[in-house]
């Protein structure tokens, strides 16, 4: 089984060639045996909607640090979270800034500092990532991340992603499968991606 740092290897490679040539069907041999299926995350370039909004929540914290890594925020299971933001038009969006947020393995968010809080610029192929932790379920919640995708003017995506496969997904009153990540297992953690598409 490979590990994340392989897959990530493979993903920085693969998408080195420029956005516009690459299909999400050229990374499943990168991050799963089978096609990539397109409902689960957004397309661009055809009559799809863009990423879907969902509500901020209560546990935003301004000014959050800008970094990627917070695996050292917190102890819990590896997540690599990778992908693109781009234009309806697949055009890659260089300098956005991603801003990620999650609660811990125990469901608790930090709301006095800025654990498992930062956020990351998109670089030359509108990619980011970030090596965080995998967040537990809470109350009626599944497990999610909490993301905003500002590029540079007043529009703000406000998101949430979700983890397939989990049994609280369909109870949780704001899931929305277009939000799913595609996750793929690594021998140390999880890889997942998500592209945003902004409107």
């Amino acid at each position: 089984m490979p590990t994340r740092r392989s897959l990530l290897q493979g993903w920085l490679a693969a998408s080195a060639a420029g956005i516009t040539g690459i299909s999400v069907g050229m990374f499943a041999p990168i991050l799963r045996a089978q096609p990539i299926k397109r409902d689960i995350t957004p397309s661009c370039g055809s009559d799809d909607e863009p990423t879907r909004s969902s509500t901020e929540g209560p546990f935003y914290s301004n000014q959050p640090p800008e970094k990627s890594d917070f695996r050292g925020d917190a102890d819990g299971d590896p997540v690599t979270l990778i992908g693109f933001v781009l234009t309806r038009d697949c055009q890659p969006v260089s300098g956005a800034i991603v801003d990620l947020w999650h609660a811990n393995r125990d469901g608790e968010y930090d709301n006095r500092g800025f654990r498992l809080r930062g956020y990351q610029k998109t670089d030359a192929k509108g990619r980011y990532f970030f090596e965080t932790i995998r967040p537990a379920e809470y109350g009626s919640r599944t497990p999610h991340y909490h993301v905003k995708v500002r590029n540079g003017d007043d529009r703000v995506l406000t998101t949430q992603l979700y983890f397939p496969g989990e049994a609280r997904n369909e109870r949780d009153f704001l899931f929305n499968p277009a939000l799913l990540m595609d996750v793929q297992k690594a021998s140390d953690g999880d890889i997942a991606r998500f592209d945003f598409v902004l409107s």
